[in-house]
């Protein structure tokens, strides 16, 4: 008898005798891979690495849905409606955080981008607060607030390990019968839709659909099977210190820099560097510049001066409006790519929209569709938190 799953509403007959090749053990594949093995499904999940070796192993974990654009805010509050639900399953746990954005004194057209991202976010139904800096310092003791125009405040918010929730999906995926296939790189092919698996060339496996959700290498894993699509790979960095801090997530939009509690102290990052990366060779490491930035901005807003006890780079995905690609890009091959920064947070809604998708239970994302793109389009770029100003300069936030 057919049943429901009660965390992701999924049929548990829908995927009867269908055959789905998920590339890419990231946190959108992983979820993909259980809503799709738990529809009954016979899923397969490929990752060329390990489970969350990609960009969700290195990504921040900063979890909220104060967004100003109304998918974005459907698709933050469904993320984190699931992270709740997944909460104390393994490893994972979602820890309760408000989330902070706030523009400087001097900087006035990034201070009213903030006050009308924040009246966008409460049409939406998001419960965001807007404060002034000496009301923000009484909230909040922790931040230095003397040079605050203007403050953004969202309770529905918190913060985890990304890597834990990708292993902890996964880990079910299997349980529900997906088969996990790591150190697996593979080829895609469109006609039919298969893939043909390094260790087991020239033999193509075919299936009723492909995802591909392989984050940086996605461009090149498409232009293989001869579909264009318009996605840059870019360094993004952060940085762990050990010094403890007890106060609320925040983003300096003067300053682009975030932070959130961490277990042995402090996160902070963003460190963009807006130019295309080769994602099989790139740095890793944090870079100088980057370090004494942000430990300069964490001393200026929460009086903290950085332990450093690791600093990382790691990948996102661009494309030209900053929107994600999530649909059918040939028959039976659908890409799920593109984040922007803001991959991990929404990765439980958007795996879910790709499943049923595959699944034909839903009309997919209009907003999102890649076919809205040739595939070679140019373009720029772009800060994936920038708050949009009357000049042009965009946040996603």
């Amino acid at each position: 008898m057919a049943g429901r799953d009660p965390d992701t509403g999924a049929d548990s007959a829908a995927g009867d005798g269908v055959r789905v090749a998920v590339v890419g053990a990231g946190a959108v594949g992983v979820t993909a891979a259980h809503d799709l093995a738990v529809a009954g499904a016979d899923v397969t999940l490929f990752d060329k690495g390990e489970v969350a070796s990609g960009a969700s192993g290195r990504a921040a974990g900063v979890l909220y849905d104060a967004y100003a654009e109304d998918i974005d805010a459907e698709l933050g509050a469904r993320a984190l409606e699931r992270f709740r639900a997944l909460s104390g399953t393994g490893d994972f746990s979602f820890t309760e955080c408000p989330y902070v954005m706030l523009a400087r004194e001097g900087d006035d057209d990034l201070a009213e981008a903030v006050r009308g991202a924040a009246e966008r976010m409460r049409v939406h139904g998001r419960e965001v607060e807007t404060v002034d800096g000496d009301e923000l310092g009484e909230r909040f003791p922790s931040l230095r607030t003397g040079d605050v125009a203007v403050a953004a405040v969202a309770r529905n918010a918190g913060w985890t390990d990304p890597g834990s929730y990708v292993t902890t999906v996964a880990d079910l995926a299997a349980s529900a019968g997906a088969e996990i296939r790591t150190d697996s790189p593979v080829a895609v092919s469109t006609a039919p839709p298969g893939v043909a698996v390094a260790s087991e060339a020239p033999v193509t496996r075919r299936f009723d659909a492909v995802v591909v959700a392989a984050g940086a290498h996605t461009k090149q894993l498409l232009a293989d099977a001869g579909v264009a699509v318009p996605l840059k790979p870019y360094r993004v960095q952060a940085v762990v210190s050990a010094r403890s801090f007890d106060g609320p997530m925040w983003y300096d939009a003067s300053a682009g820099v975030y932070a959130r509690p961490h277990p042995t102290g402090l996160l902070a990052g963003d460190g963009t560097v807006p130019v295309e990366a080769d994602p099989d060779d790139w740095d890793r490491d944090a870079d100088d510049w980057f370090l004494a930035d942000v430990s300069e901005t964490l001393r200026e807003r929460a009086g903290h001066d950085p332990d450093v006890e690791r600093a990382w780079a790691g990948l996102c995905t661009a494309t030209p409006d900053g929107d994600p690609l999530l649909g059918e890009v040939a028959d039976g091959v659908l890409v799920a790519a593109g984040w922007q920064g803001h991959g991990f947070m929404r990765a439980p809604a958007t795996g879910e929209a790709i499943a049923g998708q595959v699944l034909g239970e839903g009309g997919g994302i209009a907003q999102f569709d890649p076919g809205r793109f040739d595939g070679d389009e140019e373009f720029e770029i772009s800060e994936g938190m920038a708050v949009e100003t009357d000049d042009g300069a965009e946040n996603r936030s």
